[in-house]
């Protein structure tokens, strides 16, 4: 294969790669919670962080706090450790239900759904992460939090320009996805012809050496 051949065919390589983390691992993102809440309905605070390296082994804790809309202090609401959560303010007791990340210590996702919600919940609701990464000689920890300002509502009233945003959003990941996919056929093929060509040439090379010895061979019988 020829230097410059290679030199093009490293971008496939990479998306092809790519593609296959991709597939193999979810990825995580950071999606802020939803702010309106409608009385007597369920709902999710969502509160999610990201560990930024995945092959890190961690633990993590989640800790809600809440301070209502006539409150100027933050007050303990629900904790989530070692796989089990525990409702610390009693405006919530039997309301509240974990809705995160289930079956690990290694937390990302410490959404919680508060069900019945009344007006009372109007409110700051604050979550805080923290997370101790376990590395092989050493520990480190690092804390992340997140705030939601809710609002409850008689009605839940959804505007035009998040309706359109989120249909745009959707188009849009389903048109990367596509081009991905058109992408990583278009390199898996470049990749299948350069090692074809590789195979010819080395095939060529390996006939001409055989020719050559072969002409040498007769060259030096005819000598003696």
């Amino acid at each position: 294969m020829r230097a410059g051949e290679g030199r093009r065919l490293i971008p496939c390589l990479v998306l092809v790669l790519a593609l296959q983390a991709t597939l193999c691992h979810g990825a995580c993102v950071e999606v802020d919670s939803d702010s309106e809440a409608v009385a007597g309905e369920g709902f999710k605070l969502g509160c999610i962080s990201c560990k930024r390296r995945g092959e890190v082994r961690a633990v993590a804790t989640v800790d809600w706090y809440f301070m209502a809309s006539d409150e100027s202090e933050f007050s303990p609401l629900y904790t989530y450790e070692d796989k089990r959560g525990s409702i610390n303010d009693p405006r919530f007791y039997d309301r509240v239900d974990w809705n995160g990340s289930k079956g690990t210590r290694d937390l990302q996702d410490g959404s919680i759904y508060i069900l019945n919600v009344t007006y009372n919940d109007t409110g700051t609701y604050r979550c805080v992460f923290q997370r101790m990464l376990e590395y092989t000689n050493y520990e480190y920890q690092v804390n992340a939090n997140k705030t939601v300002l809710l609002h409850v509502v008689p009605k839940l009233t959804r505007g035009m320009a998040s309706i359109l945003s989120e249909v745009m959003m959707y188009v849009a990941i389903i048109g990367l996805q596509f081009w991905l996919l058109v992408e990583m056929i278009y390199c898996y093929r470049k990749i299948a012809a350069a090692g074809e060509e590789a195979l010819r040439e080395s095939a060529a090379e390996y006939l001409a050496i055989a020719s050559e010895s072969k002409d040498n061979c007769a060259g030096e019988q005819v000598a003696e």
